[in-house]
């Protein structure tokens, strides 16, 4: 059986080509395309390139030319299939199942689009050629939609007491319309009533292009009706996993490295009308780890632009403790807040494109700046609500994921709030970092984004022992078997620990280390503020010391445990699964 058409097409579009080839090949940016050393033969000039705008890379050197499934095949020795659930499982998608009951999904979703487009291109027709619904074009012009517009995005009308449903009951059951979302039954009559009657109708498109979902928006006063409506969840569309114009939007990410977030339809629009194109709105709901992942896969950097009210800012607020977890290196989240009782659909109506753009560059907040600004805000000046401040931020922090960015934020937090309350903050440490600003922490993270999990793990593990070398002299046990893996910082441990077998009254000055390795040590230790607070504790600093070495005998383990996986790839030896099992455990226990 064959992979449905639709399951293929969604991965190629979420996955730009140059994020699989770069998985196993080093690109660098050359115009609109991607160079590279071949991975099909060995060369020192770059001819392999990478075209994601047409979804293909092209070998000069071997005339190897193809898509990512082409590629995975190719460089991992994989079947089609095999490459499939590799690629999906990349692109954060189920893996497809051949089963009976796949084949009635996709059955059920072939029916499923057919009835949306039917549906959609109907409405989208009677708006543009039925002359009963000047009064629906007549408001659309006044929201300064042009023509073009409605028929870029589809835009229709529902018109109440419609017959096209008849025709539509005529070609397929009851159950079927039911599910699309479309309709919801009337129980005493027992006929189909649309959903979106008397509304204008944005079709939501599935990333792909085919539509899935509606939004709608009444434009008759009456206050028994909701301003906007939006599809309710189906076997096929679920609103956190889908965003309105990312369809159209994801084409720009070549040319442009940000994205505009908004709430509305209207705003999606308006923006594409002035020229904004890279922008997408969400579906009335909290955005969700899901959304903004998928973002990521096309933009570097997301601008949530929510109405310029209380409202808005709440939503931003909201919106912010949620994404703050998600950030990642070299990826951006800011917020930009317009005016009051504006939004975005207004602000770009009466200023422009260009206005609109430069407001963006010199008013947008990064996620941190914006979510520390509001508790700051919030703190009164006394003890009590400074503490809770402190410790608001310092938990949003730790929430997030990557460990690397969770460093640097924190890091930044505690330096605003040392400003703040410069009188409490006069504790003298032996390492004190110098403050940094936000542009020059930017600076240290770019330093350091090369480090790898286990040389900051490292970092952390030296920078308490030459902090507390008086306590782990009388407890030499803890440390003696510890194995480091980067060369640098083996030696200098290893340096160390002889001094500290041999030296009775053991000090920094005995250890003889460079100062440039101790500022090393203290600079790109993530450690250091958590362990500043417990320096009067022996019992928490080796309680963390003991949580440094479980993961790097961790890091040791699973090492281990690749090379003896990549052994059993090839040889399905079973005292080598065996072995693996055993590590596995291991590691749980640790």
């Amino acid at each position: 059986m064959k992979y449905p058409k639709e399951y293929l097409e969604e991965i190629k579009t979420r996955l730009k080509v140059s994020t699989v080839v770069s998985k196993t090949v080093s690109l660098k940016k050359r115009g609109k395309e991607f160079i590279g050393l071949s991975p099909f033969k060995t060369e020192k000039t770059p001819s392999f390139t990478v075209n994601d705008e047409k979804g293909f890379y092209h070998c000069f050197s071997t005339s190897e030319h193809g898509n990512i499934f082409d590629f995975i095949m190719k460089t991992q020795n994989l079947r089609f299939g095999e490459a499939v659930k590799y690629l999906a499982n990349l692109a954060g998608m189920q893996p497809y199942t051949f089963t009976k009951k796949d084949e009635e999904r996709e059955n059920q979703w072939k029916e499923y689009s057919e009835i949306f487009k039917i549906y959609v291109d109907f409405c989208h027709n009677e708006l543009l050629k039925n002359n009963d619904l000047i009064f629906v074009k007549e408001y659309l012009k006044k929201r300064n939609l042009t023509k073009e517009e409605v028929v870029k995005f589809n835009i229709g009308y529902v018109q109440p007491n419609n017959s096209f449903v008849r025709e539509l009951e005529s070609r397929f059951n009851q159950k079927s319309l039911l599910e699309t979302g479309l309709f919801y039954l009337d129980e005493k009559r027992k006929v189909l009533i649309e959903r979106f009657k008397e509304r204008v109708i944005f079709p939501i498109n599935s990333i792909t292009g085919y539509p899935i979902a509606l939004g709608g928006r009444k434009i008759k006063e009456n206050n028994n009706f909701a301003k906007y409506i939006n599809s309710p969840e189906t076997p096929f569309f679920k609103k956190g996993s889908n965003l309105y114009n990312l369809d159209f939007a994801r084409k720009f990410s070549n040319k442009i490295d940000y994205i505009y977030l908004v709430e509305g339809y209207m705003d999606v629009v308006s923006l594409s009308n002035k020229g904004i194109y890279n922008t997408v709105a969400n579906l009335g709901t909290s955005l969700t780890e899901k959304q903004m992942s998928i973002l990521n896969q096309f933009y570097d950097d997301i601008v949530i632009c929510f109405d310029g009210d209380e409202s808005g800012y709440k939503a931003a607020l909201r919106a912010a403790e949620s994404l703050i977890q998600e950030l990642k290196p070299e990826k951006n989240i800011s917020f930009l807040f317009l005016p009051d009782k504006e939004d975005p659909d207004s602000f770009v109506n009466k200023h422009g494109k260009d206005y609109f753009i430069d407001f963006t560059k010199t008013n947008k907040v990064l996620i941190n700046n914006f979510i520390f600004q509001h508790y700051k805000n919030k703190a009164k000046d006394n003890p009590s609500s400074l503490a809770i401040f402190e410790k608001t931020v310092r938990s949003i922090a730790n929430s997030i994921k990557d460990e690397f960015i969770k460093k640097y934020v924190l890091e930044d937090y505690l330096e605003k709030i040392h400003n703040l309350t410069p009188n409490t903050n006069e504790r003298k440490y032996k390492f004190k970092p110098k403050a940094r600003s936000l542009k020059s922490t930017q600076k240290f993270f770019n330093e350091t984004k090369n480090l790898s999990y286990i040389e900051i793990k490292e970092y952390s593990f030296l920078y308490i022992v030459i902090n507390n070398l008086t306590l782990l002299k009388e407890n030499l046990s803890l440390i003696q078997n510890v194995k480091l893996f980067s060369t640098e910082n083996k030696l200098i441990f290893e340096s160390i620990l002889g001094k500290l077998f041999k030296e009775e009254d053991i000090t920094l000055e005995k250890l003889s280390l460079d100062q440039n390795i101790i500022e090393k040590i203290t600079k790109f230790a993530s450690i250091k503020y958590v362990l500043n607070k417990v320096e009067d504790n022996n019992e928490e600093k080796i309680e963390l010391l003991n949580e440094i070495i479980r993961d790097i005998k961790n890091y040791e383990l699973e090492i281990r445990i690749e090379e003896l996986e990549s052994k059993f790839s090839k040889d399905f030896n079973e005292s080598t699964f065996n072995e693996i099992k055993e590590l596995k455990k291991l590691q749980k226990i640790n």
